[in-house]
């Protein structure tokens, strides 16, 4: 069976369920393109954001792990958060705009689809989530905001993904688990 080479961006504002979405399409994606070597090489999951997006290292470092998306050309990758964070982050925290345009263009070349995961505008949804975070990873309490802090980086993502020139999909993921939303995932990169 021939590799599609799948590149998939999952982008959204915090708390929108992208980790959680991100773990069920590997675990499907995963095993299938697995070469049976005794190392899980049949998707690449990275997570980008470590407390790197929205300072002066961040577009370094989108330059830096676009190369090396460019060269594992034969393998599955996934992305979690990348140029449109880096944009949200900036506008929001350091009231810059980011031309991503330049780094969309080298992500088109390696057909990369993004996809935005979205909630409703929820107070209670995100509080509940946030707290269900906190409970996991108490550090995050350092950065923690109000649930309406998250809504507007969510808006700011609505506004963004429309000046990109990817394929996207945007996924509402206010009820998980959800398995009609992965089937939705597989059917978008062309996997169902």
């Amino acid at each position: 069976m021939k590799n599609p080479k799948h590149k998939i961006i999952f982008e959204g504002a915090e708390l929108a369920g992208k980790s959680y979405l991100m773990s069920q399409i590997y675990d499907y994606l995963e095993p299938k393109y697995n070469s049976g070597h005794k190392t899980l090489d049949g998707c690449h999951w990275f997570n980008c954001d470590v407390g790197i997006f929205g300072t002066k290292f961040g577009q370094t470092t989108i330059m830096k792990y676009l190369e090396l998306f460019e060269e594992i050309n034969d393998s599955n990758v996934m992305v979690e958060k990348f140029h449109l964070t880096e944009a949200v982050y900036q506008k929001l925290y350091n009231h810059q705009d980011f031309d991503f345009s330049k780094i969309e263009k080298r992500l088109f070349d390696i057909k990369a689809k993004i996809i935005l995961l979205i909630f409703d505008e929820d107070e209670k949804l995100l509080q509940h989530r946030l707290n269900d975070r906190l409970q996991l990873y108490p550090h995050y309490n350092r950065i923690a905001q109000k649930p309406a802090d998250y809504i507007r980086q969510q808006r700011l993502y609505l506004e963004l993904i429309k000046k990109s020139q990817l394929d996207y999909l945007i996924i509402n993921s206010s009820k998980l688990p959800n398995p009609f939303l992965v089937d939705k995932i597989l059917e978008f990169i062309r996997e169902k």
